[in-house]
C-alpha cells in the first residue's frame, strides 16, 4: 500500500493564491518572497510550498504543523501589550536554510527527511476559537516563514480581527511591496530577524542583505509595529563591525525601533558551535546605546545580562517595564507615556476591546490539535 509522502499531502491542503500572477508559456510569477521565483508548469518555488499547477500559482491553506500559547514577549514583542498571551500557529517551508534554524522540524520539512511535523487540517474560525479560549489577545503567524503562507495568514486574521484579536508576523524580512501592501491592512505587529550585516553571510542562508534591510524598512513605512531581533551566533555574526552596522542601521531609521539581541544555542547544523556568551550580548547592547538606539533588549539568558532586559524611558530613565525572560515583573507607563516626565513611549501598548464583535457560538467547537 502506498503510504502518502509529506508532500503528497501537504498538495491536497492548498489553495489558488493571491500573490502571483501568469507570465506565459505556463509560468507563474510568485510574489510572496523576495526571490521573486519564476515558476514552471509542475514546479515548486524556492520554499518548496509554492508551486505552479495548470498555469495557477497553489499554495498552503487550511492546516497548522504548530499551535502554541506563549507570552507575547516570547515572539518576541516588548512594547506590545506586555504581560499577555499569543496564540502562534505555524506552516511549514521557509525561502531561507539556516543551519542554525530553531524551528527547523517545520521551516525545513520539505528540505530535510529528518524534519518531521505533520500537518493537521484546521480552519481560520477553530484557530481563533482557540486563541479565545485561551484567553490570549494576539495571533502570530510563525514557526516558519509566514510569507510564504501570507494569504492563508490574512484569512485566520480576518477573523481573529473581527473577534477582537490583535495579529502579527514573525519573519525574516525578505518581503517584497506587493506583500507588505496585501498584509498592511491585517497585520499590527511585524518581527524581523536581521541575522547580521554581511551579504556573503547572508547568501549562504538563501537570501541577500539588502533585500532584508528593504524589507525591514517597508514594514516601517507601512506603519506596522516594527521590532528587530538579532540572533548572534558566536563566529557567525558577532563581529564588532556587524553588530555596529545593525545598530547603525537600526538607528538611522528609527532610534525608537526595539532592538532584541539574542544568545544562541546550539542547533540543527550547528550544534558543535559555542553558546553566546552574556557578555556578548552587552556588548550588542553597549553598540546600540553608541548608535543612539532607544531600546535594546538582550535576551534568552534571563537574569544574566543585568538590568538591560526592563524597558526604561529614554528621557529620564525611569524603569516603565520590568521584566526577567518573558516575564513581566512591573508595568509603569500610562496610557503609553512616561509616569515621571510624561514622555510618549513608541509602542503598541492598548489592549484590543474585550467585546467581541463576533460570538464564539458563531462558530463550531475545536477540534484537540497535538503535535
Amino acid at each position: 500500500m502506498h503510504r502518502e509522502t509529506l508532500k503528497e499531502s501537504l498538495e491536497r491542503l492548498t489553495a489558488p493564491m493571491a500573490l502571483g500572477w501568469s507570465e506565459g508559456k505556463g509560468r507563474v510569477r510568485c510574489v510572496a518572497c523576495g526571490h521573486r521565483c519564476l515558476i514552471p508548469e509542475g514546479r515548486a518555488g524556492v520554499c518548496k510550498v509554492r508551486f505552479n499547477r495548470g498555469g495557477v500559482l497553489y499554495g498552503p491553506r487550511g492546516y497548522v504543523a504548530g499551535l502554541q500559547d506563549d507570552p507575547i514577549e516570547k515572539k518576541p514583542f516588548f512594547h506590545a501589550i506586555p504581560g499577555t498571551r499569543a496564540l502562534s500557529f505555524g506552516m511549514l517551508g521557509c525561502d531561507f536554510h539556516c543551519g542554525y534554524c530553531q524551528n527547523w522540524v517545520t521551516s525545513q520539512a520539505l528540505r530535510d527527511e529528518s524534519a518531521v511535523s505533520p500537518a493537521q487540517p484546521i480552519s481560520a474560525e477553530e484557530i481563533v476559537v482557540h486563541a479565545k479560549g485561551l484567553g490570549a489577545l494576539t495571533l502570530t503567524s510563525t514557526y516558519n516563514e509566514p510569507l510564504i503562507t501570507a494569504e492563508w495568514a490574512v484569512e485566520v486574521f480576518r477573523v481573529g480581527k473581527n473577534a477582537g484579536l490583535v495579529t502579527s508576523f514573525v519573519s525574516n524580512g525578505n518581503n517584497t511591496d506587493e506583500v507588505i501592501e496585501f498584509i498592511r491592512p491585517h497585520v499590527d505587529l511585524y518581527k524581523i530577524d536581521l541575522k547580521g550585516f554581511d551579504d556573503k553571510s547572508y547568501r549562504k542562508l538563501g537570501g541577500t542583505l539588502q533585500n532584508v534591510l528593504d524589507g525591514i524598512e517597508r514594514v516601517y513605512r507601512a506603519g506596522m509595529w516594527l521590532e528587530i531581533v538579532t540572533l548572534i551566533v558566536p563566529g557567525f555574526n558577532d563581529a564588532d563591525e556587524e553588530l555596529r552596522g545593525i545598530a547603525g542601521f537600526l538607528a538611522e531609521l528609527s532610534p525608537d525601533i526595539p532592538w532584541h539581541v539574542t544568545a544562541f544555542h546550539p542547533d540543527y547544523k550547528m550544534r558543535d558551535t559555542a553558546r553566546t556568551p552574556a557578555a556578548t550580548l552587552l556588548r550588542a547592547y553597549e553598540f546600540g546605546r553608541q548608535a543612539g538606539l532607544h531600546y535594546i533588549y538582550p535576551g534568552n539568558l534571563p537574569g544574566r545580562v543585568g538590568d538591560t532586559e526592563g524597558t526604561y524611558c529614554p528621557h529620564c530613565r525611569a524603569l516603565l517595564v520590568e521584566r526577567i525572560g518573558f516575564a513581566v515583573r512591573g508595568y509603569h507607563l500610562r496610557d503609553g507615556r512616561c509616569p515621571q516626565c510624561e514622555a510618549d513611549i513608541p509602542g503598541f501598548w492598548h489592549r484590543p476591546h474585550t467585546m467581541s464583535h463576533m460570538e464564539l457560538t458563531d462558530f463550531a467547537p475545536i477540534r484537540r490539535v497535538a503535535f
